[in-house]
Parts: C-alpha cells; sequence; structure tokens
C-alpha cells in the first residue's frame, strides 16, 4: 500500500483520467445557448475529467497545438473523450493582429483571482497582467509583469461555485480582466482548459489534477529563513547564526547570495572570501542550521575573467555543444555578473543532465539547498532586460522541438530549476530536496519554491505581500512567501516589526535584504523590534506541528498553505475582497495591520472565531490570530531550529463548535527522506466532544505506519471568558470536567 514507487507512480498520474478514442463534440450539438458565441469555425471541446473541459478553436488549432507543459502528465491533454456533461464556461476563439485571442464572458457579481505572482490587490477583476517572466527590481502596483507567469484565472460566482480557466500557452500572454477573461497570446492558436467545482476549494484541487502538486518538503525548509545581499566572508555569516542562537531567535536556515563565489563564476568559491565551503557548511550545521546557495544562469564566458586555473564549466559547456543559439546559430552571449555570459539551453535533455552533474562536487561541500536567481533569464545593458526573442532553443521534441526564445522565455527558469532539482537529488538520494527559483512557470512549483522577488521596503509591498501570496497559491503554488523587510532600501523599524509579526507566518518565511543597505536582522532595529521578532518567530515554529500538516495536506490534495479569508465562507461577499488578513490551512485566520496606523477593523468571516495567543499578547505589531469554531490545532514548544528536540509536549487547542464539537490533524514522519512514502509516517485525528459538563478529547490513527511517540499532552480549550487547560497522555483520552479544570485567562 505504501510502496514508494507505486505512490510515485500515482503521483504523475493523479486525477483518474479516463483514455478513450479521440472524440469531439461541437458546441452547436447537445450544449444549449452557446452557439451563438462561436465564430464560424468548429469550436472543438472535450471533456478530460469531470468538471474538466479542453477547448480548441477547430480541428486544426487542435491538431496544431503545441506540447503542454504545464501539466504534469502532458499526455493526458491530448487524451480525448465526448463530452459528458455540458460545460458551464466556454471561450470564444479569434485570430487578431496575428494573435490568438480566447474570450470567456462572466457575470458582473463574479470574483477573479488567480494570475500568478502579480502585484496589487487580491482581487483581479479590472485588472490586466502580462504573463512574460522580468526581471522587475523594485517593481509596484502598475508592473505589467514580473518573474512568474501563470496564465490562469480563478472565479468565483456570487453564489459560492467557481470555475478556473487556464490558457495552454507558453508564449507571452495578456491576461485582461477588466470586462470578463481575455487572453492573448503570441504563437499559435492554444488550447483553453476549463475546470468547474462547487466551491474554489475545489477548482484549486482540480488545477492540481492536472499540473502536479509538490512532494513533502525537509522540515527544515518550513523553519525562519534569514538571507542577505550577501553574508561575506564566510565569518560574517557565522556570526550571523551565532546571533541568533545567542539571542534565542529560532532560524534554520542561513543563506549565501552571489558573493561566495570566485568573481561571480557559478560553482566556484572565492579564495579569499569562502577558502573552506566544507569546513563553513560543517560550522553552520554544528549549530543546528542548514544553508541554501545561490546558482545563476549566466556561465561567464570571459577569459581574461576566469579563476585560476581556468573555468571548466564554460569548457564543458561549449564542448557539449549546450549553449543558447542566436537567430544565426551561433552562441549567443548577454551580460550578467560575471560579465559576459552564455547560457545553458535547459529546454535540450542533455544539457539538463550536464547541469545536474555540475551539483556533485558543489553539493558534496555539504550544502542542503539551492537558489536558481536570474533565470527569467535576465540580461544586463539591453531594453528587455532578457535574450532577444529570435534566439533558438533546441528543445526536446517532447516539449515542442526547436523553437525562438519567444516560445520557450516562459519556461526557460522552470527547466532550470528542474535540471538543478535533479542534480541535487542525484548527490543526495536519500534527502528530500529544497530548491528556490525566481522565475518559473505554472506548474513548475513540482521542481522548486517561490518568494515574491525583489521587492521594496516600504508599506506598499508589506501589504502586497499577502495577496501577492495568496494569489500564487490559488495558482498552484503553495510553498511562497515575500522578501520579509523589503529587499530594496531601507525601511524602518516600525514597519520592519510589523511586517516580521505577519511575515514568519507565511509559508515560506525568509528576512532577506540588498547589498549596500542597513543591517535586517532581527535584532538590527533595537530591543523592542528584536521582541516582536523573537515573538514573531516563536510563534511560528510553535505552529510547525499545524504547518507541516498544511505542507502534507498540499502534497496530498494541492491546497494551499495560506489561503484567502474568502475560503471560510465562499458565499460571503464581503470576504471576497479581503486581502490584510489571511487563513493559514482552514483553522487559523491571520488578521494583519498594513498601514502604519494599524487601526483597521477586521472583515472576520461567520461563525465563532476565538482569539488565541501562543506567545504574549502585550508584544506591539504581532497580528491577531482567530481559531474557528469546530477547529483542533497542534502545536509545539518553542524550539530554536526543526531538529532540536522532538515534539514534546504535544498542545491541542480548541474551540468547539455550536454543537460542543471539534476535529483536527496533525501529520508527522521522519522530517526528511523518503521513508513517509513506504508508510513511515502518522496521520492522527483529534476529536472534542462536550457531553454535559465533561468534555472528552480522543484521538485515531487515520493512516501510516510510523510509531506513536510517547509524549505528554496539554489542551487548551477556547472559551468566551477564558481558556481550560487539561494535561494528560497523547494517544489517550483525556476527560476534562469544566467545573473543576483549571481555567486561566487569554
Amino acid at each position: 500500500m505504501h510502496n514508494r514507487r507505486t505512490h510515485a507512480r500515482a503521483h504523475a498520474h493523479r486525477g483518474g483520467f479516463a483514455t478513450t478514442r479521440w472524440a469531439r463534440l461541437a458546441l452547436t450539438i447537445g450544449v444549449a445557448g452557446l452557439a451563438a458565441a462561436v465564430p464560424a469555425r468548429a469550436q472543438v471541446v472535450n471533456q478530460l475529467d469531470r468538471g474538466v473541459y479542453r477547448f480548441d478553436a477547430d480541428d486544426a488549432a487542435r491538431v496544431a497545438a503545441l506540447p503542454s507543459i504545464s501539466f504534469e502528465n502532458p499526455t493526458l491533454r491530448e487524451r480525448f473523450m465526448p463530452a459528458r456533461t455540458a460545460p458551464k464556461v466556454t471561450p470564444r476563439f479569434a485570430q487578431q493582429g496575428g494573435k490568438s485571442v480566447a474570450t470567456i464572458a462572466v457575470d458582473a457579481s463574479t470574483s477573479l483571482y488567480g494570475t500568478g505572482m502579480v502585484p496589487g490587490q487580491l482581487m483581479r477583476n479590472g485588472r490586466t497582467t502580462t504573463a512574460w517572466n522580468t526581471d522587475a527590481f523594485g517593481y509596484d502596483d502598475a508592473a505589467p509583469s514580473i518573474y512568474q507567469s501563470h496564465p490562469w484565472v480563478l472565479g468565483v460566482r456570487a453564489d459560492g461555485s467557481a470555475f478556473g480557466v487556464l490558457a495552454d500557452t507558453t508564449y507571452r500572454c495578456t491576461i485582461d480582466l477588466t470586462s470578463g477573461i481575455r487572453f492573448e497570446a503570441d504563437g499559435r492558436a492554444f488550447p483553453i482548459i476549463t475546470i468547474e467545482g462547487a466551491t474554489p476549494q475545489d477548482v484549486v484541487m482540480k488545477l492540481s489534477d492536472l499540473t502536479g502538486r509538490i512532494t513533502m518538503p525537509p522540515k527544515w525548509a518550513i523553519g525562519y529563513h534569514q538571507c542577505r545581499y550577501s553574508y561575506n566572508p564566510d565569518s560574517r555569516a557565522l556570526e550571523v547564526a551565532k546571533g541568533f542562537r545567542e539571542r534565542k531567535i529560532p532560524c534554520d536556515v542561513i543563506w549565501h547570495d552571489i558573493d561566495y563565489m570566485d568573481s561571480y563564476f557559478c560553482f566556484t568559491f572565492s579564495p579569499t572570501e569562502f577558502p573552506d565551503p566544507v569546513r563553513h557548511n560543517s560550522d553552520l550545521h554544528a549549530l543546528g542550521f542548514h544553508t541554501v546557495w545561490m546558482i545563476d544562469p549566466g556561465i561567464g564566458a570571459d577569459e581574461s575573467k576566469f579563476p585560476a586555473g581556468g573555468y571548466p564549466v564554460y569548457d564543458q559547456l561549449v564542448a557539449g555543444n549546450h549553449a543558447v543559439l542566436d537567430s544565426k546559430g551561433v552562441v549567443y552571449k548577454g551580460e550578467v555578473w560575471p560579465g559576459w555570459c552564455v547560457y545553458p539551453d535547459f529546454l535540450r535533455r542533455e544539457t539538463r543532465a550536464w547541469w545536474s552533474g555540475l551539483y556533485a562536487d558543489f553539493m558534496a561541500t555539504g550544502i542542503d539547498g539551492v537558489w536558481n536567481d536570474m533565470n527569467e533569464p535576465a540580461v544586463f545593458n539591453v531594453a528587455s532586460k532578457t535574450m532577444p526573442e529570435d534566439n533558438i532553443h533546441r528543445a526536446d521534441a517532447e516539449l515542442g522541438g526547436e523553437g525562438p526564445h519567444a516560445r520557450y522565455h516562459n519556461v526557460y527558469g522552470m527547466h532550470m530549476v528542474k535540471a538543478t532539482r535533479e542534480g541535487v537529488m542525484r548527490v543526495n538520494p536519500d534527502k528530500r530536496p529544497f530548491v528556490l527559483s525566481r522565475a518559473n512557470f505554472i506548474g513548475g512549483h513540482r521542481y522548486a519554491a517561490c518568494w515574491t522577488g525583489d521587492n521594496t521596503a516600504n508599506w506598499y509591498h508589506l501589504e502586497a505581500s499577502i495577496p501577492m501570496t495568496l494569489n500564487l497559491g490559488l495558482s498552484g503554488q503553495p510553498f511562497t512567501g515575500p522578501d520579509i523587510g523589503g529587499f530594496a532600501g531601507n525601511g524602518d523599524g516600525d514597519m520592519f516589526a510589523r511586517w516580521m509579526g505577519f511575515g514568519a507566518l507565511f509559508p515560506f518565511a525568509r528576512g532577506h535584504t540588498a547589498k549596500g543597505n542597513i543591517d535586517k536582522e532581527p535584532w538590527s532595529f533595537g530591543p523592542e523590534v528584536e521582541a516582536t521578532c523573537r515573538a514573531a518567530i516563536e510563534q511560528r515554529y510553535m505552529l510547525l506541528p499545524y504547518y507541516y500538516t498544511l505542507f502534507h495536506d498540499a502534497s496530498v490534495t494541492g491546497l494551499p498553505v495560506a489561503r484567502p479569508t474568502f475560503f471560510a465562507d465562499p458565499t460571503d461577499p464581503a470576504l471576497r475582497s479581503e486581502d490584510d488578513s489571511f487563513l493559514i490551512g482552514s483553522d487559523l485566520l491571520v488578521v494583519a495591520h498594513v498601514t502604519p496606523e494599524a487601526d483597521r477593523a477586521a472583515v472576520m468571516p461567520k461563525g465563532d472565531w476565538q482569539r488565541v495567543h501562543y506567545v504574549d499578547a502585550s508584544i506591539p505589531d504581532l497580528p491577531e490570530l482567530y481559531l474557528r469554531d469546530g477547529a483542533i490545532v497542534p502545536s509545539g514548544p518553542v524550539v530554536q531550529y526543526v531538529g532540536e528536540k522532538p515534539l514534546d509536549p504535544l498542545t491541542l487547542t480548541i474551540n468547539l463548535d455550536d454543537k460542543g464539537e471539534a476535529v483536527g490533524r496533525l501529520y508527522e514522519d521522519a522530517g526528511d527522506g523518503w521513508s513517509y512514502l513506504d508508510g513511515d509516517f502518522v496521520l492522527t485525528e483529534y476529536r472534542a466532544k462536550r457531553d454535559g459538563n465533561t468534555i472528552r478529547v480522543s484521538s485515531f490513527r487515520v493512516d501510516g505506519d510510523r510509531a506513536r511517540t510517547p509524549r505528554a499532552l496539554t489542551v487548551h480549550v477556547l472559551t468566551d471568558n477564558g481558556m481550560l487547560v487539561a494535561q494528560g497522555k497523547d494517544g489517550q483520552d483525556l476527560n476534562i470536567d469544566i467545573r473543576s479544570a483549571k481555567r486561566v485567562d487569554r
């Protein structure tokens, strides 16, 4: 049942798409009311799964369509069967000005979301976005495109039902939501995939059936991360690490930006700044830290700047014919950090295999994770900020074969991190890989986590970090967050404290800043801000059992870890545009204060959401946390890093519903490695039920073969006038007499 190979096969083919003969159903046959929306050509529709449809402009467009890169299993998109039910959402196709266009009529009461990594508010109605991966340093609300592309829209109707629309094209694509939904893309006509769901959650899960789900990350990657451009020399990185331990501020990861390299040549180490990376990584490991190091795609080609002894990476790239070519078939060169560079053609299987092999010696120094940056790809000193669109990629046949950069630009970074992930796994096959990418495409979450790029230390970016994280989650990427505190510029202590207060609760929590800025470690703005940062990060670590369970859910269902508040009640119009708060899972509501005045009242979902405190509520600039009625959330004691000590005691925080009941779950495994695929995990369900004056708390093994860890159990039951506290042993029923139980304020 838990065989790893069986699980992997199921992962690759999840979704249950039926295999059948080629078939089609013209919209004029059996789909009443849709014929008027169809141009003269015979539009083609087929049903891929329940509520999932593929539309093409006509037979010729279907035959000529490029292979899907967004689908985890591209052959699923090519399987056809007649539509068994009439689709509710139907596109209209056209050719305009040499571009392919698909439009979808939308009722005025429908709220639109998604579109991936975009600045601005959560609800996307009235907005226009361009899916074109762009080096967008210091972007703002007006930026038409930034680092990643997700040609995907989630629609939520007035009754709470939902639909999704995917334009399955890798070309530059404009997503115009000013009047309905309009996709306009370069290149040949593209298929439209529509998804119907009873709720927005259903649609997001069905999207993950198509584009895939993340695998479980190593547990250390869910801790807090600290970065800057750059911590150098190595003694400075170690000094920062020791600063966390000395101040008792939890942290799991220290990051290494490009200044560790020898003159910015990838896969090298500066002989003066980082002379002994093996010792350096070992020193950080001894303090309980993991390390992540940056690798860019630009491979230095200026021999006058090569490190002493030459640069084998460049030599191998040229000898192996791995470079992207210009329109004349000559190796393309562009300027990046090392000067003139050549770029690996990651669309080639042979090039990805070569690139993967470069990580053998690199990871052997003790590196734990890899950060791929500048992979839009970014090119300096050109107006486009990237390589020419007529450059040539000699792509694999299954990706569409040889074609221009215009076709493959948006998936260049995706295939870079695919190759990187394969290389990391080849070196450490018994560990779960962690890769972070700046550029990506919808479906690329299968290979890498992401952050929201080079933001700015201002209140706009503080506020925008919430909807940006949420819309990425709604577009299939659950492992994401911003540069907490802002990358560009300094900001001040008040803003930093506020940002860390709620930013520490994002799925990916990393503090980061640019070169030349002031220090932005949690203690850099004085004792009061340090106290807020410590409490915010401690709160995350106390909730790690809950977060780890949610990452397991994301790996199984595709639901994001951070969810929009309207997920609590998709029928409530008051929640549709709420993006100053967000849900962690379905049970915890985070109410952030995103303006300097911090005086905006929260728009609360219906129900008896109870305020909960995991840390001292008197500490300033922390967000408000609320627990849903009927929910149980697991937590643990504060640890300084993930592997410091076992989860003991386990704490359950309970908010009974109006029936006197509550339910929650806890997922546990080894925290790394692949044994969980063979059943080495335990998924426990906790239930609480009030019967008269007694509240019984019980636990049930739902799945997994892992032995339950003997440990103490603390139970907190929230009430309107305080909190009941009881002690027991995990795995044994606990009966709480509300008349005699200890009661404390909260």
